[in-house]
């Protein structure tokens, strides 16, 4: 039985994008300059399983808020854990490819600037869609597919004759950026898709969920230590390289991972679009300041397509059996009727 709507107040969406905003453009430019500016490179594959391991705790601490006591906290994960080994084995599907989505995004934020990354990486829409399209059964206006397109357009443009920046200390290879970031949009559309469906076939908790996830993401994550660079850990350390900005990025992908559940209970997709489309404005900005990039014609326009088209995907849909709500005629208005 759904539960009965909170109330839920403008300044509170506000605040949920302006925060989503914040962090997702002071990731991107944060981990470019642990990449590529700092001299002692650390293990990107260590730096995605301790993320992991801090979404867990934060998880249980949530959990442990919504049950409302120690005794019901140790009941439900006995119950969804230590009692539901197969739920364990189905989320191990996203956190394999989760875990593979975050080392890409170390690899390709290695080789392509802040700003390139955030408007390559809007992608994932349109793979969101043809995943939501084939295994949850939707359909997509023409308004949305037209948006797709566009998107696609943009993505080729800024592409097409990539910004170029200056002060890094590390070779790059955009082509393998690129390819990086391919690999990364195909991983954030299957599996947020998949999890979706996961967390709607049944009434457990976002929470409990997000932990089955994330005990399987930890596995996942260390067995990806030990293969990429397990020599070279046990000869460095598991924390070699790491400083206060490694350590800033960690908590910034934690802390987004986890805010994306409450952007997505709270808010709806024009806000998202509006808080993807600031984030490449933000990012391009920091990277100027940063890292001395240096804009094109064609990375300009491609930028703008790509915003107007996350906006476009976002608009409320006409040609749905839901009863949807007159459109709102100004931000305030769709804030409101969130």
């Amino acid at each position: 039985m759904a539960p009965p709507k909170e109330n839920i107040t403008v300044l509170f969406k506000l605040y949920c994008l302006t925060v989503m905003t914040l962090v997702a453009a002071t990731y991107t430019v944060a981990l470019r300059y642990t990449r590529t500016v700092e001299k002692e490179l650390y293990f990107s594959t260590t730096a995605v399983c301790i993320t992991e391991v801090i979404k867990l705790f934060l998880s249980v601490c949530i959990l442990a808020k919504e049950t409302g006591s120690l005794g019901r906290l140790i009941s439900s994960l006995n119950e969804n854990i230590l009692g539901s080994p197969m739920e364990l084995v189905k989320l191990s599907v996203p956190s394999v490819v989760y875990a593979l989505q975050n080392n890409m995004a170390f690899l390709a934020l290695s080789n392509l600037d802040a700003a390139v990354y955030q408007v390559t990486y809007q992608l994932k829409i349109p793979c969101t869609a043809l995943c939501t399209v084939l295994m949850l059964n939707r359909s997509l206006s023409k308004l949305q597919w037209f948006s797709v397109l566009m998107l696609c357009g943009g993505v080729t443009l800024v592409q097409w004759k990539p910004a170029q920046a200056t002060k890094v200390q590390v070779e790059q290879n955009p082509w393998l950026g690129f390819g990086a970031v391919t690999i990364a949009v195909l991983c954030s559309g299957f599996a947020g898709v998949y999890f979706e469906k996961v967390l709607k076939s049944s009434d457990t908790s976002l929470w409990v969920r997000n932990i089955q996830m994330y005990l399987s993401g930890i596995v996942v994550t260390l067995g990806g230590v030990y293969i990429s660079e397990g020599t070279q850990v046990l000869e460095k350390g598991f924390f070699y390289g790491y400083t206060y900005y490694v350590w800033f990025v960690i908590f910034l992908a934690s802390v987004g991972g986890l805010y994306t559940s409450v952007v997505v209970k709270y808010t709806d997709n024009i806000m998202k679009g509006f808080s993807a489309a600031a984030a490449i404005v933000l990012s391009t900005v920091a990277s100027v300041m940063l890292f001395g990039l240096q804009i094109t014609i064609t990375f300009a326009l491609g930028a703008v397509l790509v915003c107007v088209s996350i906006y476009l995907y976002g608009l409320p849909r006409q040609d749905t059996t839901k009863i949807q709500p007159s459109e709102p005629k100004s931000l305030k208005e769709r804030l409101m009727n969130v």
